[in-house]
């Protein structure tokens, strides 16, 4: 069993994929993979004795979801959907296409979704404020043309739950640098009516 996090920039590059995404699924992810392995075998939705072993988990707006990718297993199509919208107010159950058009604005066009290089972004030395880092590597996100990424990390920051993390999601976005030459603006985009949860 593989368990993958990834960002909601990385489900817009899904195009031409599908799967099953379930809402609110705080806990161990372990237990969430088992779990629905065992409920959709059961009632005959998973085939051949096939499993999902290649989850992926990621954060919208504060609420952990975890993916299902279709490729690699055999489905009851049919009992799959009965049995989602059965289970709607358990679980939220939503297709990926569905959840990418429907919250996400739809899959990035098909130009744009060769995997972008993380800019440098001079951060070590620099003042270690959570929210004068935010503004350093969303200024350096903008500056390479990546507005979109800037936004959506400094939303995953905010909502992060320690220190430790927030620099790890920053980490996500921009290869971080020596800064000790680096200007310690907070970008003002970013560094007005923000609150984390550290």
């Amino acid at each position: 069993m593989k368990i993958n996090q990834i960002t909601l920039t990385d489900l817009r590059r899904m195009n031409g994929k599908e799967g099953l995404i379930l809402q609110g699924c705080g806990g161990e992810t372990q237990e969430w993979a088992d779990g629905i392995n065992k409920m959709l075998t059961d009632k005959g939705i998973l085939l051949d004795d096939t499993k999902f072993e290649n989850v992926s988990v990621f954060k919208s707006d504060g609420v952990t979801c975890i993916l299902y990718p279709f490729a690699d297993v055999h489905l009851d199509i049919g009992k799959l959907a009965m049995w989602r919208l059965q289970s709607y107010t358990a679980f939220a159950g939503m297709w990926l296409s569905d959840y990418v058009d429907n919250r996400l604005g739809g899959f990035e066009p098909e130009q744009n979704k060769e995997e972008k290089v993380k800019p440098d972004c001079a951060l070590i030395g620099c003042d270690s404020n959570i929210f004068n880092l935010i503004g350093i590597a969303s200024h350096t996100l903008k500056q390479n043309g990546m507005a979109d990424e800037a936004k959506e990390m400094c939303s995953h920051v905010t909502n992060s739950e320690s220190y430790c993390e927030a620099l790890n999601i920053i980490g996500e976005y921009v290869n971080i640098t020596d800064g000790s030459e680096q200007s310690d603006d907070i970008d003002e985009d970013y560094g007005e009516g923000q609150a984390m949860k550290l």
